[in-house]
């Protein structure tokens, strides 16, 4: 696992994508012989649910909280070790999920597969159960073979309840051909426990092509 100042330096430079992007690219599909557009829908690459602590109550998140063996876990920004491990895997309504709450920077969260990249160019995309409070919103973040990261503008966000949503398409120039690490980031400091602002990532599903490393 390890920590550091890249969202920090993300919201000040120009690798935050602007108003027009997200973190996906859409490259030109090939076409069929009659003129369609083809399109294969890539395998499901990841899926973590996360781990239910040994003891009762919430817990900084660590590499413990990962269930897959084959996945690393990377936090990203000076409070991302305050990041909770909240919920419980019995209750559907407050499914474990990593907690912002008590973060007082930008954060991000991103998972690593040991093995492959991922291909997310075409139909590669994020499926994640999320919830947020105020302001705040689930922003998807990917970091390439080479080094770049990016943080996506096309966000989820919903109070009421945790929600499934799905992010795909829409960036413009970015080759996502050949992705490192992909995740989730929060870029306003948390509101403490209670009312206020925060977001709730709870299991998160990766759709690419994989690539081995």
């Amino acid at each position: 696992m390890t920590k550091g100042t890249l969202i920090d330096t993300l919201i000040l430079s120009s690798i935050l994508v602007g108003s027009a992007c997200a973190a996906f690219a859409q490259q030109k599909p090939a076409r069929a012989a009659d003129g369609h557009l083809m399109h294969e829908r890539p395998p499901l690459f990841l899926k973590e649910a996360w781990k239910q602590p040994a003891t009762p109550g919430e817990h900084p998140v660590s590499q413990e909280a990962v269930s897959s063996p084959s996945l690393e876990l990377k936090l990203y920004g000076g409070s991302a070790k305050e990041i909770l491990v909240s919920g419980d895997s019995a209750n559907p309504g407050n499914p474990l999920n990593l907690w912002t709450g008590v973060t007082t920077t930008p954060i991000a969260v991103t998972l690593r597969d040991k093995q492959n990249f991922v291909d997310l160019t075409d139909l590669g995309k994020i499926r994640w159960v999320t919830r947020t409070s105020g302001f705040h919103v689930v922003r998807p973040v990917v970091k390439l073979a080479d080094g770049t990261s990016l943080v996506g503008d096309a966000a989820s966000g919903t109070w009421a309840d945790f929600n499934e949503s799905e992010k795909g398409g829409w960036v413009q120039k970015p080759d996502l051909s050949k992705v490192d690490e992909i995740g989730s980031a929060d870029l306003i400091p948390g509101s403490g426990h209670g009312a206020g602002g925060w977001v709730n990532v709870g299991q998160v599903e990766v759709y690419g092509k994989p690539m081995k490393r």
